[in-house]
């Protein structure tokens, strides 16, 4: 459960907890009580944590991820919370067991990200995303719409995705512009959809699975289903020839 900020109901929030399972439940509008912990939790940060950092005036990130550990673990999760009458940590050790273990760095980062659909320009085989565009494999070229999964915070990890399956087909690669316009451009090998030419009534080829069937009719020895007219019993030659006694 989150609150309704823009970070919490973003396309990759909803995207990543949907792709890991997680069900997504977002509080009223201002109704900070439905969120009680996290506000509680919060106000601890602000007015006691930040509190005892005011006088550190080289405050890096790592000093800060530092110190909101130590405090984390040895005071706040310590401390007798007044509603529930025991420590975070002796509530979390005495109730029942429902995690689950986390994917890996790479799995997470992978999971949030937004998925959208753009169209491919003909022209040159790319799409646009926040503003930059990116080239689709020669290979993927008979694609109209292209589905692509990108955080619009890192377009260094944009990949394409199979709009069935939900496979990752492959990496997108921002436009190369310099190269692009050097006016050289590589020989490009048959398109996926392009196929083999299909034998038709007027073609005097069988299909190899009709090839089968009549191979395999044939091999049971059974006579054929219709009989062959003769030439001699065509009405029109009854017709022409004359009656005899």
């Amino acid at each position: 459960m989150t609150d309704n900020g823009s970070a919490m109901v973003a396309a990759e929030t909803r995207q990543g907890l949907h792709d890991l399972g997680i069900v997504h439940e977002t509080t009223l509008p201002y109704s900070p009580y439905q969120n009680a912990k996290q506000e509680v939790f919060w106000a601890g940060v602000e007015g006691r944590l930040m509190a005892m950092l005011e006088g550190c005036e080289d405050l890096t990130l790592d000093r800060l991820n530092e110190a909101t550990q130590a405090w984390v673990e040895l005071e706040y999760n310590r401390a007798v919370h007044s509603e529930i009458g025991v420590s975070p940590l002796r509530r979390y050790l005495d109730g029942p067991e429902v995690g689950r273990d986390s994917p890996s760095s790479e799995a997470l980062r992978r999971a949030f990200r937004a998925e959208t659909v753009r169209s491919q320009r003909r022209s040159d085989q790319t799409i646009s995303l926040v503003g930059r565009r990116f080239e689709i494999p020669s290979h993927y070229r008979h694609l109209e719409r292209a589905r692509v999964r990108f955080a619009r915070w890192d377009l260094r990890s944009v990949d394409l995705i199979d709009p069935r399956s939900g496979a990752i087909l492959c990496p997108l690669y921002p436009l190369d512009k310099v190269a692009n316009a050097d006016g050289r451009r590589r020989r490009l090998g048959p398109s996926p959809e392009a196929h083999e030419p299909v034998a038709t009534a007027a073609s005097p080829a069988i299909a190899p699975l009709l090839r089968k069937l009549m191979a395999d009719y044939a091999a049971t020895g059974l006579p054929p289903a219709y009989l062959p007219k003769s030439p001699t019993t065509h009405p029109t030659a009854s017709r022409d020839k004359e009656p005899t006694e």
